[in-house]
């Protein structure tokens, strides 16, 4: 985990979750990008790579629902449970497993089941702790794929939880054609957008 923090910092803060197996990959690059079109617009960003963590995936034991958060693990997402709620926005980027997002960020996303609360009996209507609070996300995947269709729904299973959850996901973009590790330092331009689509989320939170 690391922590960029501006000297003219603004509040809130962003917390980018990296869900790539790689070290220094593409997807990596990316989520330093888009960190610093945030704290070029003053916005403190903290980053954390799922790969590092040790979180184990949600069992649907229920027990969160006694206790408003996921006493089961004793495990690295007990330190981001506060961090996520602490932070105002919110940054995902996910390499493309066999069409979807990849282990490591389903376990996170799964784990993000306390914050619901649901009314009794079951199946009925339900709600977000998170929710009604401003938050604001961006989501991006990185594809060896030519075309964004062949992506499957890896942008879909980070954006619809985070819907769910309460944040306005204000944008969502794939990067194509990607596999070499570092490639993407060949692509100005990608580069570029991904540091813009951090001013953008910055000026959404500030908004």
């Amino acid at each position: 985990m690391s922590t960029n923090i501006p000297s003219d910092l603004i509040l809130p803060k962003v917390l980018a979750i990296g869900a790539s197996p790689r070290q220094g990959g593409n997807s990596d690059i990316l989520l330093k990008q888009v960190c610093l079109g945030l704290n070029h617009a003053g916005i403190a960003t903290e980053e954390i790579q799922l790969r590092d963590c040790q979180i184990s995936p949600c069992i649907g034991c229920e027990g969160c629902r006694e206790t408003g958060r996921c006493s089961r693990f004793a495990d690295d997402m007990v330190g981001i449970y506060p961090k996520l709620k602490t932070s105002q926005g919110l940054f995902l980027i996910s390499p493309v497993h066999n069409y979807n997002i990849t282990a490591w960020m389903k376990a996170f996303i799964d784990r993000l089941y306390c914050f619901y609360n649901f009314d009794i009996p079951r199946p009925g209507p339900w709600s977000s702790k998170l929710a009604g609070q401003g938050r604001k996300a961006l989501v991006a995947a990185v594809a060896e794929q030519r075309q964004k269709e062949e992506m499957g729904f890896t942008l879909e299973a980070m954006q619809r939880p985070m819907e769910a959850l309460g944040y306005q996901v204000i944008d969502t973009f794939a990067v194509l054609k990607m596999f070499d590790k570092g490639r993407v330092l060949e692509h100005p331009d990608i580069l570029q957008q991904a540091e813009q689509h951090g001013t953008a989320l910055a000026d959404a939170l500030k908004a």
